[in-house]
């Protein structure tokens, strides 16, 4: 029996991001959901954007870490 790898896991969340070239959209199409769900998930586990996923998903991904945080106290 392989073992279960539960792949919304903070480490392999950030891994998967890591292979998808640090690309925000790569990755959604990977986990087969919406770009704004895969932004969600990403700042529940304060994983930081690439560069160009910062400029072009900066504000919201901002806003979502932010309100992540504040519920999360």
């Amino acid at each position: 029996m392989e073992p279960h790898v539960d792949p919304l896991d903070e480490r392999v969340l950030e891994r998967n991001y890591d292979y998808a070239q640090r690309n925000v959209r790569l990755l959604s199409m990977w986990y087969d959901c919406e770009l704004e769900r895969m932004l969600e998930l990403l700042a529940e586990h304060d994983i930081e954007l690439s560069r160009n996923d910062e400029r072009q998903f900066g504000t919201y991904y901002r806003s979502l870490r932010r309100r992540t945080n504040r519920f999360g106290e």
